[in-house]
């Protein structure tokens, strides 16, 4: 593991119940590829009210946590310290696998261009070998 969620808590400012990522487990050597884990549990507060008889994360929910790993990636970089991502559009999202309690969320985000402050990221999140989502984000670091 590279960061554990106090060590992401000093990278992003996302505090509980906001805070969707438990851990980092690897930077690519090239700064562009992050890995990140979320470990859902059925006493997460979106639970009281999406579906509460029948567990499903929210796939906004599934987003931003790939939008936070993204942003540990972004934000660790010592140009960006200190900095703050914010989230600046999506495209092409699919969901492919419903997300529940006791899934391991296995997230890897990619950076794949830079274009005028905006970054452009390929996002994919699995639980053990199948693909929940697969998209494309964008984020901009500012103060």
């Amino acid at each position: 593991m590279l960061y554990n969620s106090n060590e992401i808590q000093q990278i992003i400012p996302h505090r509980y119940p906001f805070l969707l990522v438990d851990c980092i487990e690897s930077i690519s050597e090239d700064g562009k590829t992050i890995i990140g884990r979320k470990c859902v549990t059925a006493n997460e507060m979106q639970f009281l009210g999406h579906f509460p008889d029948k567990h499903v994360m929210p796939g906004v929910l599934i987003i931003e946590a790939l939008a936070q790993t993204g942003c540990v990636l972004l934000l660790s970089k010592a140009e960006n310290k200190g900095k703050i991502g914010y989230f600046a559009g999506i495209n092409k999202a699919r969901f492919k696998k419903q997300v529940i309690p006791g899934d391991v969320l296995t997230m890897k985000v990619t950076l794949t261009k830079e274009k005028g402050g905006i970054y452009f990221a390929a996002i994919e999140a699995k639980v053990e070998d199948q693909i929940a989502v697969v998209g494309e984000i964008m984020c901009a670091v500012g103060d």
